[in-house]
């Protein structure tokens, strides 16, 4: 018994000396520490999300002016490439025939753009001559006999001359200088290549716009005609629509879409959209229009030139001025004086606009020479 007495008072002596070690807490945060590490993360992920709306901003932006890029550059390679055409086919006597331009169109809106028409067997090659010219004048119906085998000259059906535009100018030995245009009815070809001539029904090409005073019926007589020539014509003009609300134009009918910045190009009464999102469209002319042997350098259309001197200008100098369809949204704050991106700049003789609007611009600028006008300048010697 008194062992085991014993032994129980060293296990009680050896328990109050050496206590059990208590069980060690398991790991995990403060609340301080969650406190500051969400601080930290929240801080990180605002940081992400600005950086990446910026960068979408400026993605945006970008976009857009890239788009506004391509639709100017399209543009301007068309419209030099049919004014570098204006007057093909025509005889030099009808060289004033060739091109016409109006200065500051007034449409109703701030800007003022240009409009240049350009007239010449521009796509599908015909030039035969007129055998005899069968009608009156004043729109009535008219048949012209064109000299047999003309038909075979070109590898067209028969099918493929209805209601196509031609030009039928006098011959260059009368002195009547007014042609006609007219549209195509059918043609009459007879088997071997005899009696081939064109029909036209009364009435007129409508809705043709000449340039140079050319009307869509010609004063000359029959006779005058005959001897003539008769030709495919494209009567093209190309302008901006400016307000998207043109006179006397509706949308829907002829290609016409009645929306502002526009830059349409116009054959035979038919309207193309070249390019949208365009500002300004402005031309310039040069020429020997004193005949002094030199060009005088660029100006705009004037309404006062005489034939003659249309028949000397050698080159147009073309502006296409774009503007992005949205405010740049990644531009802020104050745009740095004297930098024209964001404000319509002054082209030609079109004044610019006095404060930024934040839209971006993108212009560019060309000068064509008018190969089939220029012809004439080469042979003479005069450069």
């Amino acid at each position: 018994m008194r062992m085991k007495k014993r032994f129980r008072d060293r296990r009680k002596i050896r328990l109050f000396f050496c206590p059990r070690q208590k069980e060690k807490a398991s790991p995990g945060f403060t609340l301080t520490e969650i406190l500051v590490s969400s601080s930290i993360m929240l801080v990180v992920i605002l940081g992400a999300l600005a950086f990446y709306a910026r960068s979408n901003r400026a993605t945006v932006d970008q976009q857009q002016y890239a788009e506004l890029q391509h639709d100017v550059r399209s543009a301007l390679y068309l419209v030099t490439r049919d004014i570098r055409m204006a007057g093909v086919g025509l005889p030099e006597e009808f060289f004033v025939y060739a091109l016409e331009g109006v200065n500051n169109e007034d449409q109703g809106g701030e800007v003022r753009p240009d409009r240049i028409r350009i007239l010449g067997n521009l796509e599908d090659p015909l030039n035969l001559k007129i055998d005899q010219y069968q009608g009156g004048v004043g729109g009535g119906a008219v048949t012209i006999k064109v000299e047999d085998a003309s038909f075979e000259q070109y590898p067209y059906p028969l099918e493929f001359y209805d209601n196509k535009i031609v030009l039928i100018l006098p011959n260059p030995k009368s002195s009547c200088r007014d042609g006609a245009i007219r549209k195509i009815t059918h043609v009459t070809w007879s088997t071997g290549g005899t009696n081939e001539a064109f029909n036209t029904s009364p009435g007129l090409a409508p809705g043709m716009n000449p340039p140079g005073g050319l009307t869509s019926d010609s004063p000359c007589s029959p006779d005058d005609f005959d001897g003539g020539l008769v030709m495919f014509v494209n009567v093209k003009e190309f302008w901006l629509d400016v307000t998207g609300n043109y006179p006397n134009l509706t949308p829907g009918v002829n290609g016409y879409l009645g929306e502002p910045g526009v830059l349409y190009m116009t054959n035979n009464a038919i309207h193309y959209p070249l390019a949208q999102n365009i500002e300004n469209f402005q031309l310039e002319y040069n020429g020997d229009l004193d005949d002094d042997g030199y060009l005088d350098g660029f100006q705009p259309w004037n309404e006062s030139w005489t034939n003659d001197q249309i028949t000397r200008i050698r080159q147009v100098r073309i502006y296409l001025l774009g503007r992005t369809p949205h405010r740049f949204v990644s531009v802020s704050g104050k745009v740095p004086e004297n930098i024209y991106h964001y404000r319509r700049p002054t082209i030609s003789d079109s004044p610019g606009a006095n404060n930024d609007d934040y839209h971006r611009r993108f212009l560019l600028e060309t000068t064509v020479n008018v190969r089939n006008l220029n012809l004439n300048l080469y042979n003479t010697g005069l450069r």
